[in-house]
């Protein structure tokens, strides 16, 4: 077994990088360690020095992905360059624009009967992940009257089950004209959860889904 060099974060993130296009390409259950050794260059056992199994490399993966969007959206949320009355929405977009993986869709690999419980569990880390930032945002829209949500917390249940059935018709593949009337009115169930002005949340950029 090859010797692990002596930062294992480098070792990690080089596995995850020839992992992550492999999947994609091959699909998950079609890739196995060994090809993601020999695209490394490495023996199958460093491979499982790191990472006991193929699951637990991807639930890294998983957790990769979901770190760089919680990144971005904490950048958000305290940057002074958004205004308080766009950060909601923004943080919206950037989640659906975070939903595509160059041609595709973001681990759209594991969308199928075998592997669909790890979408699932994507889905509810990201929800858990989301939602204190979600509750910052509304409870500063409440002390700047930007709001009117009686129950923050009520209120970003009730938005992450929103984004949810729309991420769930994404993948599914939902017609383009439904899926756009679901956006729409997910924009105007959103605002009557925040107690916004009509026409203060757009979920679509420029009237165009993603």
């Amino acid at each position: 077994m090859a010797r692990p060099p002596q930062d294992p974060q480098i070792r990690i993130t080089e596995i995850l990088n020839a992992a992550e296009p492999l999947f994609y390409s091959k699909g998950y259950h079609e890739t196995a360690i060994s090809d993601i050794a020999k695209k490394l260059g490495v023996a199958q056992g460093t491979i499982y020095y790191y990472f006991k199994s193929k699951e637990e490399l991807l639930e890294a993966l998983i957790n990769r992905v979901l770190s760089d969007y919680i990144s971005k959206i904490k950048m958000m949320i305290h940057s002074n360059k958004i205004p308080l009355c766009n950060k909601f929405q923004v943080v919206i977009q950037t989640l659906f624009q975070s939903l595509y993986h160059e041609d595709g869709l973001t681990f759209e690999f594991l969308y199928n009967d075998g592997t669909i419980h790890f979408l699932d569990k994507l889905s509810r880390q990201g929800d858990r992940l989301l939602a204190p930032l979600l509750l910052e945002i509304i409870e500063e829209g409440n002390r700047e009257h930007f709001y009117h949500a009686a129950h923050p917390q009520a209120v970003v249940n009730i938005v992450l089950s929103i984004l949810d059935s729309l991420i769930n018709a994404i993948y599914e593949r939902v017609p383009v004209e439904i899926l756009r009337y679901q956006f729409k009115l997910a924009e105007k169930l959103i605002e009557t959860a925040l107690g916004a002005e009509q026409d203060t949340i757009q979920i679509l950029i420029n009237n165009e889904l993603y």
